[in-house]
């Protein structure tokens, strides 16, 4: 009996291993497909749009499109994210502060202390003023800019390898649940936070990746599955019953942007990064029944959602 509970138990922990390490090789394989995507979506373009009597004709030469969009809209992602958003921080932090302080520590050479408070206080001033007048508006400009090349990047992977998107039809359906998908992001990125605070850090910080991991997982699959008209509940569902696969799908963007200390920079490097978890997203097959343990981490967020969701939505009682 314990044989055999011993022999069950390393069987499900060598599924769930070979599940993860899946989700990450995964995960990774978008820097490899960007380079050749746009050239196979090219001579898919071209063969449908090439009659069958030009086919066999060698004397007919067809001119193939040229189009490279989601390389075009992966590099507009990184010089946006990367080239203004963040090296202007860069910039900012690393050259301008540090040279200003320099400079006025030479003009109050005699009195350190003069320095230290003069520089404490402009200090505070540009750094408030350079957040208020261009990181904060730029960082909202650039979530707007980077959701349309997303859909862009998402859509044209998903002509290529799957055909016409199949979108929930009611409208109304479909923005309820865009809501509501939203509403379950944001309670679920607040859960992420509140399991962090464990006393236990190890455990915390564990929870807490863990759920970023999955998190990383949904928004990279949403694309594809929201094309395939699958609704929120279902996206959910799969991901709580694959969760290994799923976790390493999303450990090495979760991993890359814990690295940066300032929130505005993880933003960046989330931006410049994420184009490429779409299309691996589109190509992958996850992988499924990796074990008999769903991970119900989604069903609080779930819970609190529906709730504030048909309160907020209730029709009024006249």
């Amino acid at each position: 009996m314990w044989s055999l509970l011993k022999s069950e138990f390393l069987e499900s922990i060598w599924g769930i291993t070979v599940a993860v390490a899946r989700g990450i090789i995964d995960s990774l394989k978008g820097a490899i497909i960007l380079f050749y995507l746009d050239n196979r979506i090219n001579e898919k373009a071209t063969r449908i749009s090439t009659p069958r009597h030009q086919k066999k004709e060698a004397s007919v030469k067809v001119t193939p499109l040229k189009e490279r969009k989601v390389l075009k809209r992966t590099l507009q992602c990184c010089a946006l994210n990367g080239g203004i958003f963040w090296l202007s921080i860069l910039i900012f932090e690393c050259a301008c502060l540090p040279s200003l302080k320099y400079v006025i520590s030479l003009i109050f050479s005699h009195s350190p202390a003069t320095a230290n408070s003069i520089w404490f206080w402009v200090h505070l001033f540009l750094s408030w003023t350079f957040s208020t007048v261009w990181v904060l508006p730029l960082f909202f400009l650039s979530k707007v800019v980077n959701s349309l090349w997303f859909q862009d990047i998402a859509d044209s992977a998903y002509r290529y390898s799957q055909g016409k998107p199949q979108n929930i039809l009611n409208i109304s359906k479909l923005i309820a649940d865009s809501f509501f998908s939203i509403l379950v992001q944001a309670l679920f990125l607040v859960q992420s936070m509140v399991v962090s605070m464990i006393p236990i850090v190890a455990i915390g910080q564990l929870l807490s990746l863990m759920h970023m991991c999955l998190l990383y997982s949904l928004y990279a699959f949403e694309y594809k599955w929201c094309n395939m008209g699958w609704e929120l509940h279902r996206r959910l569902t799969f991901i709580e019953n694959n969760w290994p696969y799923f976790i390493g799908f999303g450990l090495p963007l979760a991993i890359l942007t814990e690295l940066p200390k300032s929130y505005f920079v993880s933003g960046c490097v989330f931006s410049i990064l994420f184009p490429l978890w779409i299309i691996s997203g589109n190509e992958a097959n996850p992988v499924m029944n990796s074990n008999d343990c769903p991970l119900r981490l989604f069903s609080p967020v779930i819970v609190l959602s529906n709730a504030v969701f048909n309160r907020t939505f209730k029709p009024s009682r006249r």
